[in-house]
């Protein structure tokens, strides 16, 4: 099941406040303070922003309103209310209370009916893991349609009346730096008819705090990181804590050029994994504090023999500020309100966290959602910008992505006749059918990662990149078998049984294939294999896992591996899709994973016709 952003919604309280108002409205400025400002203002590049303060520097509105103002702009652009969600997920640097979570003060300002909150905290990237969260709910198929907001009210760190004419050249930093404001995305399950989605093809989130200390901080005393009695909690009240220049916001600014080498090294790592094409990118909106740190990036990028048009790089850092966790969707706000994408077009988001090094990426694809919902069904692998419709295509002629499309098309052809499938399709399957398919499918399963390993120690040096692969795809699916033994033991099966179970014609005449062909030398056709196995995952597994659930009335635990392959197998589809596009899938290799794909597909639905014969 595919996730799409159909609407997207942002707020910025107050008139924009331009850089020679920016120290009336925050105060307390003396003249080496304005010194710093004027040389961090010609660094950043920001020339507006806005701020939830009157001209007397007393705040106006709640981070909650401000989250909420942008998710009513997404549902009112969408035409939808706040009832229409059942999920919300919020990210924030710092909510207005200590407790409870930010996502519960926005749900009760938004208002709505009963849904499902996540606060998602951090700094910036905490937007894309909310929206991480999110997407994974409506792929899953356990969420409808969810709402993911970015706020952020940090005018309230920065007033003079905090500093007291003093802080550090670390803590005035960020005064210049950030400002307010909100943004919002609505991810359904389907693209909006009346205009194009976003189809969220992966988020990627890593942190690297094992390896950093803390660079951006408020809390704590001196030092590169927290000590047991120096955090503001520790201080006896929060005045002592205050006095003790504890709650100024800090940026250790000696790390930014860390931050943007280890920045760019997590690209270049997507980009090797095949998750990122630069050839294919149209648009990248990345999240800067800073002009500085985006040069930094075009320039590594550029040594690198790596460069992207600048044309393609999107921001509005200059006229709506530092909103931390807001800007990347208040950027593409912009972007989806101006029209700026446009359907086929690829799209990347970037954000880096200085917090304490942690990085936030995400892949969408601009579709049309009339052509989305008839030429590219969710049940179809796809994991890059949807193709056409399929058409059927001669074994001889068209690409190796053409080739196996025609064959997966025949491939679910035959499903939809085989009995079990029938049957769920219909709703009319039993607990005894989703037991004989978890039985089955573990007899397989659990022979996976051993003919993975096996084609691994098969091939030659000449392909070592994809020995390396197959190392590390068996190594995640080694234990998967254990995954359906769990489900069927909570379905009322007996571990013993499955333990002990045989394979079907099918399993057997599949393993006996896998293993003959994992086998030769250079087993390459074995990404046809691939392209059934992981297609499954990637395009029926979720879907099998919410029909059971709907059909059956089953619980998350009881279809666990179905519902974790849907999930975790679009990482595994994309490395294979970036695999059939390189060069050295010739025509003879070409040839090879077409043919291994044909008999992997019929053998793999015999499999399942067997279900009904034993």
């Amino acid at each position: 099941m595919n996730a799409y952003i159909t609407a997207a919604g942002a707020y910025l309280p107050g008139p924009p406040v331009g850089n020679d108002e920016i120290a009336a409205r925050l105060g307390g400025v003396d003249e080496r303070g304005d010194r710093l400002r004027r040389r961090i203002l010609a660094a950043n590049g920001i020339a507006k922003r806005h701020y939830a303060l009157d001209a007397q520097g007393r705040t106006t509105e709640l981070n909650e309103e401000l989250a909420a103002n942008a998710l009513h702009a997404a549902l009112d652009e969408r035409g939808l209310g706040a009832a229409d969600l059942d999920m919300l997920a919020t990210a924030t640097t710092q909510g207005d209370l200590l407790v409870p979570g930010f996502a519960s003060m926005v749900h009760g300002r938004l208002g709505g009916g009963p849904m499902q909150v996540l606060s998602a905290s951090g700094v910036c990237a905490s937007s894309l893991a909310a929206l991480d969260a999110a997407v994974a709910k409506v792929r899953l198929g356990d969420r409808r349609r969810a709402a993911v907001v970015g706020s952020e009210l940090s005018s309230r760190w920065l007033r003079g009346s905090r500093f007291n004419g003093g802080g550090d050249a670390d803590a005035h930093f960020l005064r210049w730096m950030l400002s307010d404001g909100a943004g919002a995305v609505l991810v359904e399950a389907q693209p909006r008819p009346d205009r194009p989605s976003l189809r969220v093809d992966w988020v990627r989130t890593v942190s690297l705090a094992h390896a950093n200390q803390v660079c951006m901080r408020a809390g704590m005393g001196e030092g590169p990181s927290p000590t047991a009695g120096r955090t503001w909690q520790d201080m006896g009240s929060a005045a002592a804590a205050e006095q003790a220049g504890m709650m100024l916001l800090r940026q250790d600014t000696s790390a930014l050029g860390a931050l943007a080498e280890a920045g760019l090294r997590e690209f270049q790592s997507l980009t090797r994994e095949g998750l990122i094409d630069l050839g294919k990118l149209d648009h990248v909106l990345c999240h800067y504090s800073t002009n500085a740190f985006r040069d930094i990036v075009f320039d590594q990028l550029a040594s690198a023999g790596a460069q992207i048009d600048t044309d393609r790089w999107f921001s509005n850092l200059e006229t709506r500020g530092n909103t931390g966790a807001a800007s990347i969707f208040i950027a593409l706000e912009e972007c989806w309100r101006t029209g700026r994408f446009e359907p086929g077009q690829t799209v990347l988001l970037a954000v880096p966290e200085s917090g304490r090094f942690t990085f936030g990426f995400a892949h969408l694809t601009c579709v049309d959602g009339e052509a989305e919902t008839t030429a590219a069904p969710a049940s179809r692998p796809a994991v890059h910008a949807a193709p056409p419709a399929v058409q059927r295509v001669a074994p001889e002629s068209g690409s190796v992505q053409d080739r196996l499309a025609a064959v997966w098309q025949e491939f679910e052809q035959r499903l939809d006749q085989v009995p079990v499938m029938h049957r769920l399709a219909e709703g009319t399957a039993t607990i005894e059918d989703y037991r004989r398919l978890l039985f089955n499918l573990r007899q397989q399963v659990a022979d996976g990662a051993r003919w993975i390993s096996r084609a691994a120690s098969n091939f030659s040096v000449d392909l070592f990149d994809l020995r390396s692969a197959a190392i590390g795809h068996a190594a995640e699916e080694h234990r998967d078998f254990m995954m359906i033994e769990r489900d069927y033991a909570a379905c009322g099966g007996s571990i013993e049984d499955i333990r002990g179970g045989e394979k079907n014609i099918g399993s057997e005449a599949l393993s006996a294939y896998m293993f003959h062909t994992a086998s030769q030398p250079d087993p390459i056709g074995l990404l046809g294999a691939m392209f059934i196995i992981e297609g499954l995952g990637t395009g029926k597994a979720s879907g099998w896992a919410a029909r059971f659930k709907e059909t059956l009335g089953l619980r998350d635990d009881q279809v666990s591996f179905l519902a974790y392959h849907g999930e975790a197998d679009d990482d595994h589809f994309a490395k294979l899709q970036a695999i059939l596009a390189s060069p050295r899938v010739d025509a003879a290799a070409a040839d090879a994973i077409v043919k291994t794909a044909k008999i992997v597909a019929r053998l793999y639905a015999l499999q399942l016709e067997e279900l009904d014969h034993v």
